[in-house]
């Protein structure tokens, strides 16, 4: 499965070894999941984790070799109403590349977040383990 991770999540897992978006790391391997981000996301990433701890840092270095970079993508051929402008790039390379969007960002993402986006699901990490979880992939043998 490949989860397009956003900016807020990644830097979630650099904060936190014991949230859910770190949980999605030490999951992904064993679940056959591609992390993937964006040059957009990683350049939002390294801006940001200035304003964290000197060892978000030091976590930000092996999360990043298990993301897969795609190309970035800014336009679309399709109806696009989506305000935040800053954002559209994440929403449209996730559409482009992944099969679901974690994304923390409730503000920006509220009208769409737990919903879809021309069929991409839009969940928090959290939403998504559960998910998992409930369907009998997480903590089982089944692998997707």
């Amino acid at each position: 499965m490949k989860l397009f991770l956003d900016t807020s999540v990644l830097l979630a897992a650099c904060g936190s070894a014991k949230g859910s978006s770190r949980a999605v790391f030490q999951y992904a391997p064993a679940q056959g999941w591609e992390l993937m981000a964006s040059p957009w996301v990683v350049g939002e990433v390294t801006r940001n984790l200035v304003k964290f701890p000197t060892v978000a840092t030091s976590d930000w270095l092996p999360l990043r070799r298990q993301l897969v970079i795609v190309d970035d993508v800014v336009s679309l051929n399709r109806v696009l109403v989506f305000p935040v402008s800053k954002d559209r790039p994440v929403l449209l390379t996730a559409l482009a590349s992944a099969q679901v969007l974690l994304t923390l960002d409730r503000e920006d993402f509220m009208g769409v977040l737990g919903g879809q986006f021309y069929g991409l699901p839009i969940l928090l990490p959290y939403e998504f383990l559960e998910s998992r979880r409930a369907a009998g992939w997480l903590g089982g043998s089944k692998r997707r």
